[in-house]
């Protein structure tokens, strides 16, 4: 049975825009255990469906799609962004 995680993107700390933010990612858990390679020593697995992300706009297209392929879902939401207001006056207090 394949395991899917739903994940909603949240806005990158790095960026200040919100372009990709409240879109829906579906990624793939991973089905076998990495193990080291012997001749390199880097770990790795013959599982490749760990490599493919789709994005979805909605939550209700993520899971319309997992049902149809017959996915097990776990729904991940986005961290409810918590924004500090604060004057620059205060850091002198």
């Amino acid at each position: 049975m394949t395991v899917a995680r739903i994940v909603q993107e949240q806005r990158k700390t790095t960026q200040s825009g919100k372009a990709q933010a409240g879109s829906w990612t579906l990624e793939f858990e991973r089905q076998q255990a990495q193990r080291p390679d012997p001749l390199t020593g880097w770990n790795g697995s013959g599982d490749t469906n760990t490599q493919i992300r789709l994005r979805f706009d909605s939550k209700e297209e993520a899971l319309v799609y997992a049902e149809r392929k017959g996915l097990t879902v776990h729904l991940v939401p986005a961290a409810p962004g918590v924004l500090k207001l604060q004057a620059y006056a205060d850091n002198f207090r």
